[in-house]
């Protein structure tokens, strides 16, 4: 999937896993999938999110620090690794990022 880098509601960068999100509505079922962003002739391993709203794909790039805002990207999903989960806050929700990006990591090394 291609798309340019829209803003979302920051929830990611104020949890400190920004996500570049992009528009897409169609294929896939909601949840956490193993993946890959290319950007710029750059490959990076990703966290990609996918909710039930079915409007934006969110995708935490593991090895990359900048902005994307405005950009092309290309969004590769792998293997699904997770539904979605409902959590009592936010540090349970980081706590089962911080478990996704492990596990990604292992998948992709």
């Amino acid at each position: 999937m291609k798309g340019i880098v829209i803003k979302g509601k920051q929830r990611g960068r104020i949890l400190g896993f920004p996500t570049a999100n992009i528009s897409y509505e169609n294929g896939i079922a909601s949840g956490v999938y193993a993946g890959k962003v290319y950007f710029e002739g750059n490959e990076y391993r990703a966290a990609i999110f996918y909710g039930n709203d079915k409007k934006i794909m969110e995708a935490h790039l593991l090895d990359f620090s900048g902005d994307l805002y405005g950009q092309e990207i290309e969004i590769e999903v792998g293997k699904k690794i997770r539904e979605v989960m409902k959590f009592e806050n936010e540090e349970e929700l980081k706590n089962q990022i911080i478990k996704d990006i492990v596990y990604i990591n292992k998948l992709t090394n």
